[in-house]
Order: structure tokens, then sequence, then C-alpha cells
């Protein structure tokens, strides 16, 4: 186990845009961290680990929490990252569909998040994040998209529960309701029509979340928030 004395991150969906851009954030704002997705390279940094695997699978999650734990000593953020988009009408939606966007969006939140819970409450405090989308509360008829309704709503409400269950003891829970922005899901001859689903005008840069994750990092006064990272889609159009 190190002794470096470093905080410590676990970032799931890392391999690529926001989650990669995730666990370059936090090695450059000093914390160790533990990086995990299906398809995840190994590390070459010392202080930061890396775990493939499909965080769905609650066995994932196991190895995860204790690659940190035995590498680290300690979980102090848990950013819920990982996540399945699919943007169909709603009576177009195969049970394969269902599975998989239940399996990471749900179950990929609920034991990793169980088990980062218990850590921090081991040790004294922490901070747990969900990555989500402002189509839970803002719908758009361009976007058909229930099945991120019925999982990220979900998660936006338990981040609100988390944060009222903890707020005695030491552990935040805050969300990041996201717009759309520009990672590697997004074909770039969509950008500019994609654009205009957001009052600015624009859609956001990886950047522009990692901000917002920092800013909640860094607020310990801040808990059962959800910070619109989405270009005014949520005050509407």
């Amino acid at each position: 186990m190190s002794n470096s004395g470093k905080k410590v991150a676990v970032v799931t969906g890392a391999s690529q845009g926001i989650g990669a851009g995730l666990v370059e954030a936090y090695r450059k704002f000093g914390h160790a961290v533990v990086a995990t997705s299906r398809t995840i390279s190994a590390s070459g940094d010392a202080d930061l680990v890396t775990v493939q695997g499909d965080i769905a699978d609650p066995a994932t999650a196991e190895r995860v929490a204790a690659a940190a734990i035995e590498r680290f000593g300690r979980i102090d953020t848990l950013v819920n990252n990982a996540g399945i988009f699919v943007a169909k009408p709603f009576t177009e939606y195969t049970q394969e569909d269902y599975d998989s966007v239940i399996g990471v969006n749900l179950g990929g939140f609920f034991r990793i998040t169980q088990l980062a819970a218990e850590q921090m409450l081991r040790q004294g405090g922490g901070h747990i994040v969900q990555i989500n989308t402002t189509l839970v509360e803002h719908a758009l008829s361009a976007v058909p998209a229930a099945l991120a309704s019925l999982t990220k709503g979900g998660l936006q409400s338990v981040t609100k529960a988390l944060a009222i269950e903890y707020a005695t003891r030491g552990i935040r829970s805050n969300a990041v309701s996201l717009g759309i922005i520009k990672t590697p899901m997004h074909a770039e001859e969509t950008h500019e029509t994609l654009a205009t689903l957001h009052p600015v005008g624009r859609i956001g840069e990886i950047g522009d979340v990692v901000d917002a994750v920092l800013y909640l990092e860094n607020a310990p006064f801040v808990t059962g928030e959800v910070l619109h990272v989405d270009g005014g889609q949520s005050a509407g159009h």
C-alpha cells in the first residue's frame, strides 16, 4: 500500500472522452487515480492504476475498490462517469437495449458506489459525483431517449438521497447534468446540428465538464447539488 498521502479518485468509463479528461485532471490536481473501463490500457504512472472490466458486473466494482484500497489505502472521490446512451423511439427499444442501459447506468453505479461509500465511512469522509444528462428533466422531441430518463433520472434522485443520508458523516454527493459534449460518441459531421439544441449555440467541451467536477471537488459546503453544464438547455428554449 502506498503511503504517498495523496487523495484518491476513482473514475469509471475512463478510457476516452470525459472519463479520460477527468483522469488527467485529477492527476494534475495531485490525486492518485484508479481508472476503469472495458478497454482501458495499462498505466506506466505509479499513481494511476487501471482496471479493465465492465462496471455493470459487480465483480469489476469489487476489483476496482480493492485496487484503490490495496494500492493507496483510501477512496476520497468516486466519479460515476460510465454510461450508455441509446436514442430511439420508446417502442423501438429492444430487451437488449434495456438490459445494457440498465446494466451500465444503474448497475454500474450501484455496487461501486456501495463499496466507495463503505470506505469513505471508514476514513471519515469523501465525495461521490454522478455524470448525468439534462434530458432527464428537460426532454427534447428531437432526441427520444426514454431509457436515459429512466436510468439517469434515477441517478439524479439518488444523488440527493445519498447527500441527505450521509450529510452528517462527511460524505458529499453531487451530480453534473450535461448537454451534448464533444466526445468520440458524436461524429464531427453532427456537431453543427447538435449545437442548435443548446441556447448558447454550441456543444460543450470536455474541459467544461472537468471544470464543473473540480468545482464540486473544492466546494465542501455543496452537497445534493445538480450542477447543469448544458449550454442553457435546462433553462428553456
